[in-house]
């Protein structure tokens, strides 16, 4: 048998060692996030989550989505999905995580974030899927035209309870409606069955039941993180909710 001289048995080894390296490359985290909020708010929700992110190096962009139509929704977020450098989180609150279930088919989508949100199924439709596991709340009520707004006085109590009143009360009045057909618009092809997922259950959150929250996020095998907070609980626990979108950038799971 030959041997191999010390110079070559060195050789050998390296050119072994830059096999395995190039055979299993080191996972590269995600630098991009897009934020989606949700029904009765808009993006200026998500300033403290985004004031964290990017002082952490990350580009973040937030859609402000019109919320007229389930179509139009996913159509505004595509948009801001297209201007990505990268591959991106995809982060959706409330009505916004059924958006990103439809937008998250994106070629840049990496992984989706649910942040109390709607996660449906295909071929569900929002208002039957909520009707399954009931909320707390009954304060949302439609307009004369098909649009609906949470009721102000309640608001607080609803979908905020872990904020400050002046707070809470100030999104009350300055709430964003949203269109009634939205909840029953039927989903398809979600995007957790093809995406990493990550889930947020507000354990204390009235608007949408965080035993739903649970049972949705188990099916889309999301990695669950429970938080002790409101519906608000993107404003009211900023930090935690960074953790769980950085996990998701990371490819990290619970």
């Amino acid at each position: 048998m030959n041997q191999l001289s010390p110079r070559h048995l060195v050789a050998a080894t390296l050119a072994a060692v830059v096999g395995i390296a190039s055979a299993a490359p080191a996972t590269v985290s995600v630098r991009n996030v897009v934020l989606v909020h949700g029904a009765f708010a808009d993006g200026s929700g998500w300033k403290a989550v985004a004031d964290i992110l990017r002082k952490d190096g990350y580009t973040v962009s937030i859609v402000q989505q019109p919320m007229t139509s389930v179509a139009e929704d996913v159509a505004a977020t595509t948009r801001i999905l297209d201007l990505q450098s990268g591959p991106a989180v995809l982060v959706g609150h409330s009505y916004g995580g059924a958006v990103i279930t439809a937008a998250g088919n994106h070629p840049k989508v990496a992984s989706l974030v649910y942040v109390a949100g709607f996660a449906p199924d295909d071929g569900e439709v929002l208002g039957k899927l909520s009707s399954t596991q009931p909320p707390a709340a009954h304060s949302i009520a439609p307009t004369a035209d098909g649009y609906l707004f949470v009721n102000a006085a309640k608001f607080p109590a609803d979908f905020a309870a872990d904020l400050p009143l002046p707070l809470a009360s100030f999104m009350a009045i300055s709430q964003m409606p949203i269109n009634g057909k939205a909840w029953g618009t039927p989903f398809t092809a979600p995007a957790w069955k093809v995406k990493p997922s990550y889930g947020i259950v507000a354990k204390q959150d009235r608007m949408i039941n965080p035993d739903l929250q649970r049972f949705m996020y188990a099916r889309a095998n999301a990695s669950v993180t429970e938080l002790d907070g409101s519906h608000a609980i993107f404003l009211s626990q900023p930090q935690a909710v960074v953790k769980v979108i950085k996990a998701a950038a990371s490819g990290l799971k619970n």
